[in-house]
């Protein structure tokens, strides 16, 4: 659950935690995009469209408030963060 909590506060491996704690780091996603965002990451990144699917069981919209503040919303991010080992430290090439 340690990425649950992560992904839940912000103080996770994103682009938008460097920005603020650690300006060195480069806030962007793998995926190309200026900054990387806990949202973003959740439910727009390519990098894990494919394992989007477990969400949308839980919330078709992928409503951050739904995913995080329901068990069954719990529950699948947890699935998903397994999944893809998002987010986790990357390196960008």
């Amino acid at each position: 659950y340690r990425c649950l909590i992560q992904c839940h506060t912000g103080h996770a491996f994103l682009g938008e935690y460097y920005s603020t704690f650690i300006p060195t780091e480069d806030p962007s996603c793998p995926c190309g995009k200026p900054m990387q965002t806990r949202e973003h990451v959740i439910i727009s990144c390519p990098m894990f469209e494919s394992n989007q699917n477990i969400l949308h069981t839980v919330s078709e919209d992928l409503i951050i408030s739904n995913l995080l503040g329901m068990e069954k919303g719990i529950k699948a991010l947890v699935e998903l963060l397994n999944v893809t080992n998002a987010p986790q430290k990357m390196e960008w090439n």
